[in-house]
């Protein structure tokens, strides 16, 4: 996507939309977590404090920095970001510092923080790709100089990610890639042939471990193994179901009561669907959707590939990782693991996202 045109004034419909989705999130996952919270924990809002406290106040704070901080400087910052971002992924393989959760090693646990260096990985690796981009006009015919450099300069991040393993942030990272190649003009038959790589790299990884194949099975038929890896989807469709039209009504839900796991992340969806029905939970799609469009037009009307780029990258990780959730949720998509932007627990993933839409504030602003 090349800039056309001049930038208007700060979006602050934008900035609205975004305030809304969060406090919406708040409120949906001290619904979802008070159960789990108190069975826990002996408190009821201890999921909703840590997410207020280490997610939601940072990220205000961060959100009004990349909001100020000039667009030059930041282009300036694209490969210290980055650089920091890989070094944060090697963090995890450190046995001093790094959590395994559910057999993957994503996480850095530092007296009581913990987070997931993945969260930054995603944005490190679209501030380089747009700086790289952007640098200088890319001749496409000759993939050797101009192609071949950046996957290169990419690979670290696909290997450390792969290592963890994280396929759910992989897939991410190789669809807002894809998206921001395609945006700079790269030629159709080389994203064609990129992505019969990536087909052929995701049957490898099925072929190197089974329980991804298992995986896939449960996905097409989670029936047949109810009380095992399928539980989480048949109760998730359960509270999907029970929702209804017009749901059990806010703080309703049954199956936040230690049936359905994940209440807190993966699953919030579901309590959301299973408490407000079959309307507002389109409605909280359609909404992601046009806060998706709303970025995708400050990146059409920027002045410079940079910008553009930039906001094309977050903009689609936003509405992808959106549709990774919610599509796990309804039985769409495989479980992936990955949260619901601005709705799930996880201080680090809100702070991030907060970020990430402060440049895209920060872009709207921008004038020639």
């Amino acid at each position: 996507m090349v800039p056309r045109g001049n930038s208007s004034t700060t979006d602050r419909t934008f900035l609205i939309f975004i305030g809304i989705l969060a406090v919406f999130g708040l409120a949906s996952l001290f619904s979802a977590t008070t159960p789990m919270g108190y069975a826990k924990f002996n408190d009821a809002y201890f999921f909703v404090k840590r997410q207020m406290l280490f997610g939601l106040l940072p990220g205000i704070i961060a959100l009004i920095i990349a909001i100020k901080i000039p667009l030059p400087i930041l282009k300036k910052l694209s490969w210290p970001i980055y650089i920091f971002s890989l070094l944060l992924l090697v963090s995890v393989f450190i046995p001093q510092v790094s959590l395994v959760v559910n057999g993957s090693r994503s996480w850095i646990h530092l007296g009581n923080l913990s987070f997931q260096p993945a969260e930054f990985a995603k944005i490190g690796i679209i501030f380089i790709l747009a700086y790289l981009l952007a640098a200088r006009k890319q001749n496409w015919d000759n993939w050797q100089t101009s192609l071949l450099p950046i996957l290169a300069i990419l690979s670290p991040a696909f290997l450390l990610v792969l290592l963890q393993p994280d396929v759910g942030s992989l897939s991410i990272m190789v669809v807002v890639i894809f998206t921001m190649l395609y945006s700079a003009h790269l030629p159709l038959r080389y994203l064609a042939i990129l992505g019969l790589a990536g087909v052929a790299c995701f049957c490898l990884l099925i072929a190197v471990a089974p329980y991804r194949a298992d995986r896939l099975t449960t996905f097409l038929h989670p029936e047949l193994d109810p009380k095992g890896q399928g539980y989480q989807m048949n109760q998730s469709f359960l509270a999907v179901g029970s929702g209804g039209i017009w749901g059990l009504g806010f703080g309703h839900s049954r199956q936040k009561f230690q049936y359905l796991p994940e209440v807190d992340a993966d699953s919030i969806f579901a309590v959301i669907a299973e408490e407000n029905g079959f309307f507002i939970s389109t409605g909280l799609v359609l909404f992601i959707v046009f806060i998706t469009w709303r970025g995708l037009k400050i990146a059409k009307h920027s002045t410079d590939t940079f910008s553009a780029l930039l906001v094309v990258g977050i903009m689609v990780w936003f509405v992808w990782q959106s549709f990774l959730n919610i599509g796990a949720a309804v039985g769409a998509l495989p479980l992936t693991g990955v949260p619901l932007p601005l709705v799930s627990h996880g201080g680090s993933a809100l702070l991030v996202v907060l970020t990430a839409m402060g440049l895209v504030v920060n872009v709207s602003k921008k004038k020639d």
